[in-house]
């Protein structure tokens, strides 16, 4: 199933030099069947991430671990079931 994060970020100051953990991280989870798309919003106010997992809380677990996550860059992240139709 697709679960689809609309996250806002905080503490910008973090997120150049945190960047290159956070997409090779992104980069394992499409490797692994994870990952479906990514991106940031055009105005770098947040992003939208499509998991791939059984349940929410197996995206929960792999947003907690995200190095973004760890450095503070997400502030708060809104997750919903998406269904693909296109």
């Amino acid at each position: 199933m697709k679960f689809a994060a609309f996250i806002e970020y905080a503490n910008q100051d973090v997120i150049a030099e945190t960047r290159p953990a956070h997409r090779d991280y992104l980069t394992a989870l499409r490797e692994q069947g994870q990952l479906a798309m990514a991106g940031p919003f055009t105005d770098d106010s947040g992003a939208l991430i499509v998991y791939e997992a059984e349940t929410e809380e197996e995206v929960r677990a792999i947003i907690a671990a995200d190095p973004f996550n760890s450095a503070g860059v997400f502030h708060s992240i809104t997750l919903k079931p998406w269904n693909q139709v296109f």
